[in-house]
């Protein structure tokens, strides 16, 4: 199965133009936070359950994309003093640390060996990201089992306080957790002095310090809830687009928008299956009926930027020139539908 990686999407845009001290502390802080707050490999000086299969699985996901058997060698096997031959299997841990925290080869363009390996930090952060999205899934009806029981005579001594709460702290721990997790994970980034940002799955170029904890973050945390899914995954592509000097990025911020107010109209019972295109949306969150959830001058900005961003990008040239926005006119689109959307989702 293919798997999107940071080395891939960020190929054609270099990064780094050697490996220095830096370098080095990233991807040991990077592999350390996957190991010690992730998957934790042992407990106890044991091995945790599922630990191997994880691990192996990071290990052949990102090997795969790399036309590798495996990140490192799964054995050893080597002569110690007295000239005998020691031999063994490595832990799956270690067959990923070996490949990440792995001394510079200099035969490999530093570039190349930097983002291979952050590639495996992605991917790790993506893994726990799909179990918090499936953890999270599961407490409501958690919350009802506990209920039931509580419900239930007690047939011996009950521990104080209520089932439903202890339920709920336990899954905010756990989200909690991986938030900080994230945390650790961008300012590392910040040390090392990269532009890179991580969020819902993905490392990505990010803007100015300003613009990434004002805009950029807040947003990327209203959206990871399932029901913005097309929201993110748009988003997604017009930063990829950007940072690649792809065709369009500005369009696809713009869907973006587009799905979030959809998606709001649609949630709020507005919706009446005669819409066509945005700006029949917009008026539904306009309308007076419907508590004017946007305002005549909001509208009327977000039909202006519609109608002279996205439009003239969703629609074929025809013989007309091809509609091209500068790099700096295209940051300000992807800012602008970021700002958007987040001031609207918060909102609801």
């Amino acid at each position: 199965m293919l798997t999107d990686i940071f080395a891939y999407r960020y190929l054609d845009t270099p990064l780094w133009q050697d490996f220095d001290e830096s370098s080095r502390r990233l991807l040991v802080q990077g592999f350390r936070i996957v190991s010690e707050q992730l998957f934790p490999y042992y407990s106890d000086g044991k091995e945790r359950a599922g630990a191997k299969e994880k691990w192996d699985s990071l290990n052949k996901q990102l090997a795969m994309e790399l036309g590798l058997n495996d990140l490192s060698p799964p054995a050893y096997a080597y002569y110690n003093p007295q000239k005998q031959m020691i031999s063994g299997t490595n832990s799956k841990l270690t067959v990923c640390e070996k490949y990440v925290c792995a001394e510079y080869d200099s035969a490999v363009p530093a570039d190349q060996f930097i983002k291979e390996r952050l590639s495996f930090i992605e991917i790790a952060f993506r893994r726990r990201e799909v179990e918090i999205v499936n953890i999270n899934a599961k407490l409501p009806a958690q919350l009802l089992e506990a209920k039931k029981q509580s419900a239930m005579p007690s047939r011996g001594i009950r521990l104080p306080g209520n089932r439903e709460d202890g339920v709920r702290a336990l899954n905010e721990s756990i989200n909690a957790s991986f938030r900080s997790s994230c945390r650790e994970l961008n300012e590392r980034f910040k040390q090392a002095r990269t532009k890179l940002d991580y969020h819902n799955g993905f490392i990505q170029l990010s803007s100015d310090s300003k613009t990434t904890d004002q805009v950029e973050r807040p947003f990327w945390s209203l959206v990871a809830a399932p029901k913005w899914k097309n929201v993110d995954l748009d988003m997604k592509e017009a930063i990829d687009l950007r940072d690649s000097q792809g065709r369009d990025p500005a369009l696809h911020s713009a869907k973006a928008l587009e799905s979030t107010i959809k998606i709001i109209s649609d949630e709020k019972g507005w919706t009446t299956g005669t819409e066509k295109g945005a700006g029949a949306y917009l008026n539904n969150l306009r309308a007076k009926k419907n508590g004017e959830f946007i305002n005549d001058w909001e509208h009327d900005i977000l039909i202006g930027f519609f109608a002279s961003v996205r439009n003239p990008f969703g629609h074929g040239a025809g013989s007309a020139p091809m509609p091209e926005l500068s790099n700096p006119q295209t940051d300000w689109a992807i800012e602008f539908c970021m700002i958007w959307i987040k001031n609207l989702i918060r909102r609801l």
